[in-house]
């Protein structure tokens, strides 16, 4: 399958290179995704003594970031097909920018919290958007790790966040943490000016003499015609402008429950309780200095990082579903033993080292399963006329599942003790496991057109 690509002249060096730089400059997005989700766990144990805050207090700051990617990946699908994925990127690193400066600057609990909504939306409106605009650039033997660059770059985000909480933790310059994510916005905004927008949104609104330029320009080769008519029947066996209820087909609805359940169990296995509360949950495991469990959180961020890497260079050629299923049961044994780590360890013991380390290999399984392929595959089981649409609703399911694991887990933490609530995540990930075994599809080597035509069979 994918042959239609490669008989077109589709693997010439110069062109894989035009879709890696292009892939590469929208994975910013992701960056400041991980950069702006990470953050926080530093930032908090400093900024929270400014304002003097409760736990609820601290947990609302926290959430705000959540309640606007929400927002952000509900509206980005809509706006990406009306705008262009090109334009809504550009304004996403705009919405980016304007975030770490209210941020950096917030003299009140309630400017800090509005701070992080803004900064939401534009996690929200990455999040739902630069997985698609990799998948329609992107060669499908390719496909894989190169939409996957995205989940690397939240991970390089994440580990970024750490390090500079690290480096501003003696000062305790929690306003330099959050300001310093200007850097990254303003390199995304310039770099997705010179970038092209997506062909097959160009050739959905009937610019076909633009989506043929852009195809032979991102291809290498003037010879685009069999893509691009692959891409025109595809279109010509749909409504030219999908909708909300397209997507309730039911030639559409398995795909649907795929990317909700997928979106869902990402997050209800608690692997954002790890980002946003890894400092404090390390020193709970026995390491006090906050400088101390910051450094430790970066070896963390670190294993993320580096697992992330092993999963794309595997993603095209083990599959999605090897990757997943593994990845989970590496998840539900971690959970388990972590749980019972913190049941019996003592502050400074051999067991507190047993959390840590059960902490990282619990980051290293979810960075070749829910992580990346999350994000992959509903940026590929989708067709053309709902894509954007159809990868923001999972988008959005993705943030109010996270929006309440992150809203409850200080609270959980409190009612029912730190083992018991990651047994909780621990029966999430079983269940998680059997989801994907049942209902999972394997998308290696096939065309977004070819998937598109499986739904319709």
């Amino acid at each position: 399958m994918g042959t239609t690509q490669e008989s077109s002249g589709f693997a010439r060096p110069g062109s894989r290179r035009f879709v890696y730089m292009a892939a590469a400059f929208a994975g910013l997005g992701g960056l400041l995704f991980g950069y702006d989700t990470g953050v926080i766990s530093g930032a908090e144990l400093f900024f929270k003594n400014d304002f003097s805050l409760s736990t609820f207090a601290l947990e609302i700051i926290v959430s705000g970031v959540l309640a606007g990617a929400a927002a952000g990946a509900l509206a980005g699908g809509r706006l990406a097909d009306l705008f262009g994925r090109r334009i809504l990127l550009i304004a996403t690193a705009l919405i980016f920018a304007a975030g770490a400066l209210v941020c950096a600057a917030a003299v009140s609990p309630g400017m800090l919290i509005a701070g992080r909504i803004i900064v939401g939306i534009g996690i929200g409106l990455s999040s739902g958007t630069v997985p698609v605009y990799i998948s329609e650039v992107s060669p499908p033997d390719a496909r894989g790790w190169t939409v996957s660059l995205f989940q690397l770059a939240i991970t390089l985000g994440i580990l970024l966040a750490y390090l500079v909480d690290y480096a501003f933790a003696r000062i305790q310059g929690w306003r330099w943490m959050f300001g310093i994510a200007l850097v990254p916005a303003a390199i995304f905004g310039i770099g997705m000016l010179f970038l092209p927008e997506s062909p097959r949104w160009l050739a959905r609104r009937g610019r076909n003499d633009a989506a043929r330029a852009i195809l032979a320009r991102i291809r290498g080769t003037s010879n685009v015609e069999a893509e691009l008519q692959e891409i025109m029947h595809g279109l010509a066996e749909a409504r030219e402008q999908g909708t909300w209820r397209d997507m309730l087909e039911p030639s559409l609805r398995p795909a649907l429950i795929v990317g909700i359940g997928l979106a869902i169990f990402q997050q209800v296995t608690g692997i954002n309780t790890v980002i946003y509360y890894a400092p404090m949950i390390v020193q709970s495991a026995g390491i006090s200095s906050a400088s101390g469990a910051i450094l430790t959180t970066a070896g963390i961020g670190l294993v993320n990082v580096l697992m992330t890497i092993v999963s794309m260079w595997l993603i095209d050629r083990v599959g999605r579903r090897p990757l997943l299923l593994t990845g989970i049961a590496g998840m539900i044994v971690t959970l388990g033993v972590l749980g019972w780590a913190f049941h019996f360890a003592q502050p400074g013991g051999l067991l507190s080292w047993l959390a840590v380390i059960s902490i990282m290999v619990y980051v290293a399984s979810f960075a070749i399963s829910l992580g990346p392929i999350f994000w992959l595959l509903i940026s590929e089981i989708y067709p053309l006329k709902v894509r954007s649409s159809a990868e923001g609703v999972a988008a959005t399911f993705n943030w109010l599942a996270n929006l309440v694991v992150t809203l409850t887990f200080l609270t959980l933490l409190q009612m029912v003790g730190t083992s018991r609530t990651f047994w909780l995540y621990d029966v999430f990930g079983i269940g998680a496991w059997i989801f994907s075994y049942y209902l999972a599809p394997e998308t290696k080597n096939r065309s977004l057109e070819e998937i598109e035509k499986f739904w319709r069979k």
